[in-house]
């Protein structure tokens, strides 16, 4: 993310995929659906929400999170509705550039095996819940993991002992991420 100082404070060139926290990119993700309040979030990604079945975000996580996004002009501040015995809720809408920045989010494939089973599957959720096309993703995700598992299937082929045990899970955990991109296509 490359940050510059205006007149009403920071705002973004581009923002990169480590320049925020999962739990911010699902968040945001979350606020460019529709503008909404950080309670309404919550809900989402609570243990029985559609999101939190894949990563859970805890209140507090929420609103922390929502204050950095529109810190980083992200969000705004869209107008405020009563809440149901409680305070006023402030509703949050995406700007363009949070705009921009998740839809290239969503499209980006993930770096690591290990985070298929959380960001891969968020973004495919997300990607559903917004009725889009995973298409783009599943083969970019496909390509990226493809010499991943070429590699380590080299690796388990030549390894010996403890090595090989951990290489062929690491191998078997590649694989299926690999074929998870292929049947999510269906």
């Amino acid at each position: 993310m490359s940050l510059r100082t205006g007149s009403t404070g920071p705002t973004l060139d581009h923002v990169d995929s480590r320049a925020l926290s999962l739990t911010e990119w699902v968040v945001l993700a979350l606020v460019a659906e529709t503008p909404t309040h950080g309670f309404a979030v919550s809900r989402l990604t609570g243990d029985t929400g559609p999101v939190g079945a894949i990563w859970q975000i805890r209140r507090p996580h929420v609103y922390r999170a929502l204050d950095r996004l529109a810190h980083l002009s992200l969000v705004e501040q869209s107008g405020r509705q009563p809440g149901r015995g409680g305070p006023q809720r402030t509703v949050f809408a995406v700007t363009a550039s949070g705009r921009a920045a998740v839809d290239d989010w969503l499209m980006r494939p993930v770096e690591h095996i290990r985070d298929i089973r959380t960001e891969f599957l968020i973004k495919l959720a997300v990607l559903e819940r917004a009725r889009t096309d995973p298409r783009p993703l599943l083969d970019a995700q496909a390509e990226r993991i493809e010499p991943i598992v070429a590699a380590l299937r080299k690796q388990r082929d030549e390894a010996r002992g403890f090595e090989h045990a951990v290489i062929s899970w690491r191998y078997e955990t590649a694989e299926a991420a690999l074929r998870l991109t292929q049947t999510a296509r269906r």
